[in-house]
């Protein structure tokens, strides 16, 4: 298939995956179809070292928020395993230090003042541009989309500083046991109150109140076993007709009275008024928005609790945390967790539709691991198959890793250090998408999601990040990166008059002169995995068409060559960050 023009690009939304390693032209470095030379077959361990740097940057495309030549030099050294366990090992930035200093500073500045979401999303930005533990972050984003909250939903987006230390949290506990992970999700306060399990009560016959079921459903429908019994491989079991389910209404309605009894951490638990207020005798603790919820006998069910073939006797007294661990025990050991959490972070990180034997083998490292996520994680990114390039492999980037991947490529830095990039939620102006703030608890897109009317749908395949791709998000994000190319990215500073985030193009600027270096330089950056030819050809052929004029002797037209220069520099990048090649991560 012919790629589309890259006039046609604002209407190219429905034939991204086709026209780009998922349908038609693979997105080797030479545009052929099928597995690019030097990558490995399924059959094949993958190799310690990559084989080239095409393949080192391919690797770090998917474990980081895009790859750097500082990157791929450290790869191409130390090889694949040694990277995961030297970004491993590397401390964490934390969210919720840079949420509080800035808090600090704005106050200091006006008293009146006090830091918000932009500030969660400023600190997403530096570290995501910035971050030293690449892998940590890429992870913790990938898990955001999992396990999510929103700050779109009003109790959570009134607590900004919370907001900030659950991204600490994702990144902490996300390499650890997905045990733990999932009662530091089900215990957050900022989960309890989006789920609203948060100040939940045991039933009360008198007044007909029930517990409140969002939480109980959610938990086991997109935390940890889905809506359908898995095979290890991830395909659905079935009674030979159909897909057998996980879970019904009677398991709803007995995991349901777990969580009922917990509400926020508080000094003078377990008092009343610290269920309810989070505050009793004037006594309160400031970090209680954060802080793991706090079992409250006497608003917690006593009944009898059945779920997924499991019961928790009747109770002579309440137990919350009895209750919640025999739950989360038996949720975390469901042979559901390692093909359902596994096919997820494949997903976010390498591929839109990986092949059973490929999910199979993360979620038996998963439960030989004793449910590590490190052992996933690292069976997700060193699977031969995350190395190939083929007909269905790779994903749609989704919009905040196209912007990430064009800032780290570019060294962006941050004029007044606190990376204000905003909010980018407009789908006509902006990516379409900002972290942390997705429509609902089930992201901004679904894992199985197949766009109507398209080649994927045909063959079918999934396209998750496609559910917010269409004209509209096309054209703004093509609108927004002109922009951002011409001006810079992010909010506006009265002090420097220019827009915060900036890159130094002055090498860029010196080959403006000579059109197929220059686009080699542009391409290397933003496609170093590989540009395809007929990209490159049609992307020189553009630059070649603007004129630069002759430097007068007296100098006098010096700003008219200056900025010809700059306007073939903006124009090469511009017509590759908006390609469909660059848009799917191959």
């Amino acid at each position: 298939m012919r790629r589309p023009a890259l006039a046609g690009v604002l209407l190219c939304a429905g034939m991204l995956l086709a026209a780009c390693g998922g349908g038609g032209d693979s997105g080797g470095s030479g545009g052929a179809e099928g597995v690019a030379a030097g990558d490995p077959p399924a059959s094949q361990e993958v190799k310690e070292f990559p084989a080239s740097r095409e393949q080192a940057a391919r690797f770090l495309t998917q474990a980081t928020f895009g790859p750097t030549e500082a990157d791929v030099e450290r790869l191409m050294s130390i090889g694949y395993a040694a990277w995961i366990d030297e970004q491993l090992a590397r401390p964490a930035a934390s969210h919720l230090a840079a949420w509080d200093a800035a808090n600090a500073a704005l106050k200091a500045a006006n008293a009146s003042s006090s830091a918000g979401q932009d500030q969660v999303l400023e600190s997403f930005w530096r570290q995501a541009v910035t971050g030293e533990d690449q892998l940590r972050l890429r992870m913790a984003f990938a898990l955001s989309q999992i396990f999510v909250i929103s700050m779109q939903d009003g109790a959570v987006g009134d607590n900004p500083r919370a907001v900030a230390a659950w991204m600490d949290m994702l990144a902490d506990k996300g390499l650890g046991r997905y045990r733990d992970l999932l009662e530091m999700v089900s215990r957050h306060p900022l989960m309890g109150l989006y789920l609203s399990h948060l100040r939940n009560q045991k039933a009360d016959p008198k007044t007909g109140r029930v517990p409140d079921e969002n939480y109980a459903r959610e938990i086991m429908q997109l935390f940890s076993i889905g809506l359908v019994e898995l095979n290890p491989d991830g395909t659905a079991r079935t009674d030979g007709s159909k897909p057998l389910e996980t879970y019904g209404q009677t398991d709803i309605a007995g995991l349901a009275k777990v969580f009922t009894g917990w509400s926020w951490a508080c000094p003078e638990w377990p008092d009343n008024n610290c269920f309810f207020w989070g505050s009793a005798n004037g006594n309160s603790d400031p970090d209680r928005s954060f802080k793991s919820m706090l079992g409250y006998p006497q608003y917690h069910s006593t009944e009898e609790k059945k779920f997924l073939g499991v019961t928790i006797a009747l109770q002579s007294q309440s137990d919350p945390q009895a209750s919640l661990r025999v739950a989360l025990d038996t949720l975390a050991a469901h042979p559901n967790v390692g093909p359902f959490i596994g096919r997820q972070l494949i997903q976010r990180l390498v591929t839109s539709n990986p092949s059973p034997q490929y999910v199979a083998a993360v979620a038996a490292a998963f439960n030989g691991s004793g449910g590590d996520m490190r052992a996933m994680l690292r069976a997700v990114l060193m699977h031969p198959e995350a190395r190939r390039v083929s007909a269905t492999s790779g994903k749609l980037r989704e919009p905040v890793l196209k912007l990430s991947a064009y800032l780290r490529a570019f060294g962006y830095r941050s004029d007044t250090g606190n990376w204000r990039v905003g909010n980018t939620d407009s789908t006509g102006s902006a990516l379409g998408q900002s972290p942390m703030r997705s429509p609902s608890v089930f992201n901004f897109y679904r894992p199985g999601y197949v766009p109507p009317g398209t080649q994927a749908a045909g063959a079918g395949l999934a396209v998750p990040e496609m559910q917010i791709a269409h004209e509209t998000t096309v054209a703004g994000y093509v609108n927004y990166m002109r922009d951002n190319i011409a001006s810079g990215v992010g909010q506006w500073n009265s002090s420097t008059n220019r827009r915060d985030l900036q890159a130094d193009f002055a090498a860029e600027i010196a080959l403006a002169e000579q059109p197929a270096a220059l686009v080699d330089r542009v391409a290397g950056r933003l496609m170093p995995a590989g540009m395809p030819a007929e990209l490159k050809s049609e992307v020189l052929a553009a630059i070649e068409k603007m004129a630069i004029p002759a430097l007068r002797s007296d100098g006098a037209n010096q700003k008219q060559v200056n900025d010809a220069k700059r306007a073939r520099v903006n124009a090469a990048i511009f017509l590759i960050v908006i390609s469909p090649e660059y848009q799917v991560q191959t």
